[in-house]
């Protein structure tokens, strides 16, 4: 039987501004972004999302008590070796690592997660170094 591959198109760049909005909801709209579910030209297994720039990571937003009992479990593999942050301590220490857990659990599990991925980019910062990239605003309608 005789698949059919759809070119993909040259990916656009999106700039989000972090602050003010929801962890989880922000990481959904960027997976679906770096996926390209939003796009007509959509394949499973290709690789046709977009890059996403992804700003003030710092000030992403999150109830309180969200803030106190979600944690983060690391563990090296030897007895008694486990270690657990607080979304508080993280956000407080690396930031950028919080978007990109929350991201990374949101896209498929294969091989083009890593790729995915390597469209991603968070910074602490309002300010960014992509402006040659021309990226546009992340519309609303895109999820």
């Amino acid at each position: 039987m005789k698949t059919s591959v759809i070119p993909v198109s040259a990916p656009t760049w999106f700039v989000v501004d972090a602050s003010g909005k929801t962890l989880g909801r922000l990481a959904a709209r960027i997976a679906h972004v770096l996926r390209g579910k939003h796009k007509p030209e959509f394949s499973p297994h290709q690789l046709c999302g977009d890059h996403v720039i992804v700003l003030n990571v710092v000030n992403i937003a999150a109830h309180p008590k969200k803030m106190r009992g979600k944690t983060y479990v690391r563990h090296s593999g030897y007895l008694g070796h486990i270690r657990t942050k607080t979304l508080e301590q993280m956000l407080a220490e690396k930031p950028e690592e919080v978007m990109l857990k929350a991201v990374y659990g949101m896209l498929p599990r294969n091989r083009l997660r890593p790729q995915m991925l390597k469209r991603l980019h968070i910074l602490k910062g309002a300010e960014h170094h992509y402006a040659p990239q021309k990226p546009v605003p992340l519309p609303t309608t895109v999820l």
